[in-house]
């Protein structure tokens, strides 16, 4: 696996992959890599003949008290398992190649970026908008893959993409989860051993929500339950709601639906989601 910091190498070997020919899948990860950032390696490494991956802790998409200093950083652990699974090039920029001195462009998605997570977390979906446009113009690949586990992430990506004209095939991976049902994710390392036991509480909580629904019983109380049962568990509820899976606005019976949360349990912000046949 060839690893490059700087824009120049990473063009020149992107150049080499495209005067060979070959398709390029790109999965941008923050790092602390975790199997559910090796199964979308996996699915990239079907999809096209060479894999690029990046590991990039995106100053831009944390806010002013989140856990931008403290967030999981294992470059060397993680570079280690992108060579196991087969991957080609690890672009690895610094802060100072990605936002160099002056920079001053923001991309902002509305709509689909407003709720949820994008109204307990001011600014940060223009920041994941942002550096991912970047990325895809640096790596310019034929596929990007993202983990549905950041399910409004995704739904931001394409929106962006289809908005901008990227030539891009963005595709969502189902998410991974532990023995238990918990959602892989890196911060689940800062869950203190009592909390990682109640934690799942979370997928438990959806998923009997999710079925509630189907069964034609009412959203609100659905809802409602899934709240009592987080905090109950110990969980400080964000939200749990109910929304349509293409634009995350109000759900509508017989349309494709989603089931998003996100909770705090010891100091750590989980989330997770569940697809939904409401109607």
């Amino acid at each position: 696996m060839q690893t490059v910091r700087q824009l120049s190498d990473l063009r020149d070997a992107i150049s080499g992959f495209r005067a060979a020919g070959e398709r390029v899948a790109f999965v941008p990860t923050m790092g602390a890599l975790h199997a559910g950032h090796m199964a979308l390696v996996a699915e990239a490494r079907l999809a096209a003949p060479r894999v690029v991956v990046s590991i990039f802790v995106n100053p831009r998409q944390f806010g002013p008290n989140e856990d931008l200093a403290t967030y999981p950083r294992k470059e060397q652990a993680d570079a280690r398992m992108l060579t196991d699974a087969g991957v080609d090039l690890l672009w690895l920029p610094p802060v100072e190649v990605m936002y160099p001195q002056g920079h001053s462009t923001n991309i902002a998605v509305s709509g689909v970026s407003e709720p949820l997570d994008g109204a307990a977390r001011p600014g940060h979906f223009d920041g994941v908008a942002t550096v991912v446009a970047k990325l895809f113009n640096q790596v310019q690949p034929d596929i990007a893959l993202f983990g549905e586990k950041d399910f409004q992430q995704l739904a931001v990506i394409r929106r962006m993409v289809a908005d901008l004209d990227f030539d891009i095939d963005v595709r969502g991976v189902a998410t991974q989860r532990d023995d238990d049902g918990l959602a892989l994710s890196s911060r689940n390392a800062y869950l203190a051993p009592q909390d990682r036991a109640a934690a799942v509480a979370l997928p438990r909580a959806l998923g009997v929500a999710a079925r509630a629904i189907e069964r034609g019983e009412d959203v609100d109380t659905a809802l409602a339950t899934a709240r009592a049962s987080l905090s109950a568990a110990g969980f400080t509820v964000d939200y749990v709601e109910l929304v349509d899976a293409a634009t995350l606005g109000n759900w509508v019976a017989g349309q494709s639906c989603r089931l998003l949360a996100a909770a705090r349990i010891g100091g750590t912000r989980l989330i997770d989601n569940v697809a939904v046949g409401a109607g």
